[in-house]
């Protein structure tokens, strides 16, 4: 048997057992499986650099399959590399299987979670810049993509920033086998259209039949001789390609097929092909930046900072400590502060511009390899790139996100500019961290904790510049608070963070000079959050106040009445935040036009210490 009948056998395997594990779970995508069959048996057999017996190898190609819903080809692809049994393959969709609906890196050969449409080759891009420009090593990064997910606006936020750096060890294989969830494609088998659009956006294009063995052995062989281009392969293919029943057939997109044992028989019926690809033909180490004993950023007590300036300079801090740690901003490095890890640190900043999917994208491709990102723009732009957040936790990747310019306090910019969702949207990811520090000192505390943080973490950070609260040796560990005044005869309690704990504590001050006294909590760790230290001070002062720039659903208020009643603490609890669409004004303007200013909280606390004497 020669070289190209070998790689037609082991691409029929590929379609048996993407058929049989979809049977076995009773769903599945077998047919998205099996037009990419002999794409994927050819690089396996020939041009795939990996090392299955070491998959923490920094040498090894990464495979990233952006169609995530073609599971089944990616579990028959570790099967014929000997790397799991025909047993664990029939596990597919399985409680208690890692061999999930869509691949997640709870399996060693995976590194991201994949299956929202639109995100492998994004997040293949911060890979392939990590591989260029941090590890400094030659491995590739292999994309399937989907035809169906070039509709995705995020797939050429990947085309734009790969041809900008000059990723030429980025190879995206587009399987193009015309039919979508529902029918046709928008560009069905419109190969030459593509071709277009990827030259368009800087990238070299190869069209080849995806079921030519040796076409494709040709456009590997071309992909590979690196010339400062992405490359992408755009390879006309058959859904379902092998069986009459479903080959280029409607209705059959994640269906198991009706007649799975026909389906075998009429695909040449079970092999046990065994390949093992090519390891990295050399030992390599990553580059490592070095580091250096850093002064940690410090301000006096007493000066004005704003916590989005104090970001900047403790992101230098923490990339001087820590040669892992890099920097990535959509274009506003000049107002998030991110610019000056730019200027201290170039090699390790990546400026992704107004494309905030691939920002995130970048961040969860970079740690990846190791690398310790954090990535920043307008809060309020995050939420674009949330399904990218959504996937990250789920990738369970360690990335560190700033947003900068949050609540009604940027003043003039108006609403398009005012984050008021953001709490609320990254305390429901999946183990994520919120954070919103309200003094310069406490933000620089809070960056370096966040280094090492695992998961999602999510930094709010304020426009206005407000006092130094606490000294710079003051510690603030993750899941704390602080009581920044009190007594023992408090007679309401006030929560704040960021830029209303400086409302909150002139209101306080207000309040003392009329014998009301009140206890202030700067509650600058959101999630994880201080129950002790909310449910003391309820029950001490008998009444609550909270205040947040934010829209009252899913903020601070809830997270806040989430601990009481999980306590059962019956005291009454008075929400003020923003509840109208805000529009231009100052700062000031607007926090009075919220209703979050120190005069509001003053009344609101007049009138619910008056209540309950």
């Amino acid at each position: 048997m020669n070289e190209q009948e070998q790689w037609r056998e082991l691409g029929q395997q590929l379609r048996v057992d993407s058929v049989r594990a979809a049977a076995a779970a009773g769903s599945g995508h077998p047919t998205s499986s099996m037009s990419a069959a002999d794409l994927m048996a050819v690089l396996l057999a020939k041009h795939l650099r990996y090392d299955f017996d070491r998959p923490e190898n920094p040498l090894n190609d990464h495979l990233v399959f952006s169609k995530g819903h073609a599971s089944p080809l990616v579990y028959s692809i570790f099967k014929a590399a000997g790397a799991i049994t025909d047993e664990e393959l029939l596990t597919f969709r399985k409680l208690g299987s890692r061999l999930q609906g869509h691949p997640t890196p709870v399996i060693p050969w995976v590194d991201v979670a994949t299956g929202s449409l639109g995100q492998g080759l994004p997040i293949s891009v911060g890979i392939a810049l990590a591989g260029k420009r941090l590890d400094r090593l030659p491995y590739r990064v292999w994309v399937l993509c989907g035809d169906s997910e070039m509709a995705e606006g995020s797939m050429w936020e990947a085309f734009a920033a790969a041809s900008h750096e000059s990723l030429d060890n980025l190879i995206a294989v587009i399987d193009v086998n015309r039919l979508g969830q529902r029918g046709e494609t928008m560009l069905g088998w419109n190969t030459a259209a593509y071709v277009r659009r990827a030259e368009a956006f800087g990238w070299r294009a190869l069209e080849i039949d995806g079921h030519d063995v040796a076409a494709i052995d040709q456009a590997y062989q071309e992909a590979t001789a690196a010339d400062g281009q992405p490359v992408a392969i755009i390879a006309r293919t058959l859904k379902g390609k092998g069986v009459a029943a479903v080959e280029n057939k409607e209705g059959w997109h994640g269906k198991p097929l009706a007649d799975p044992d026909a389906a075998v028989e009429e695909l040449g019926g079970r092999r046990n092909v065994v390949v093992r690809p090519q390891p990295p033909a050399a030992n390599g180490q990553a580059h490592r930046f070095s580091a250096s004993k850093a002064e940690p950023a410090a301000w006096e007590v007493g000066e004005k900072v704003a916590t989005r300036r104090a970001y900047g300079d403790a992101l230098v801090a923490a990339g001087a400590a820590d040669g892992r740690v890099v920097a990535l901003d959509g274009e506003v490095g000049n107002s998030t502060y991110s610019e000056l890890f730019s200027k201290a640190y170039p090699e390790r900043y990546f400026e992704m511009y107004i494309a905030e999917q691939q920002l995130i994208a970048a961040a969860v491709g970079m740690q990846v390899r190791g690398w310790v990102p954090f990535a920043s723009t307008f809060a309020a732009f995050l939420a674009r790139a949330y399904d990218f957040t959504r996937m990250a936790a789920i990738s369970q990747a360690d990335i560190r996100l700033s947003g900068s310019h949050a609540g009604v306090s940027i003043g003039e910019d108006g609403p398009s500019q005012m984050a008021l969702e953001d709490l609320a949207a990254f305390r429901a990811v999946h183990g994520s961290t919120v954070l919103y520090p309200s003094c310069a000192n406490q933000t620089a505390k809070l960056v370096e904790a966040m280094v090492d943080r695992p998961g999602i973490s999510y930094m709010r950070t304020t426009r206005e510049s407000t006092p130094v609260l606490y000294p710079a040796d003051e510690p603030f560990p993750i899941g704390g608070s602080r009581v920044v005044r009190s007594s023992d005869s408090d007679d309401i309690t006030i929560v704040g963070a960021g830029i209303t704990l400086h409302e909150a504590l002139a209101a306080a001050e207000t309040l003392a000079g009329e014998g009301v006294a009140a206890r202030v909590i700067d509650l600058y760790s959101v999630k994880p959050i201080d129950s002790a230290t909310l449910v003391e001070a309820a029950e001490a002062t008998g009444a609550v106040i909270v205040v947040e720039d934010h829209w009252p659903e899913g903020g601070i208020r809830d997270a806040v009445l989430e601990v009481l009643v999980d306590a059962g603490a019956n005291v009454p609890v008075k929400s003020l935040a923003p509840t109208g669409m805000p529009t231009s004004g100052t700062p000031a303007e607007l926090l009075d036009q919220a209703g979050i200013d120190a005069a509001h909280i003053a009344t609101a606390a007049r009138s619910l210490v008056g209540a309950k004497r």
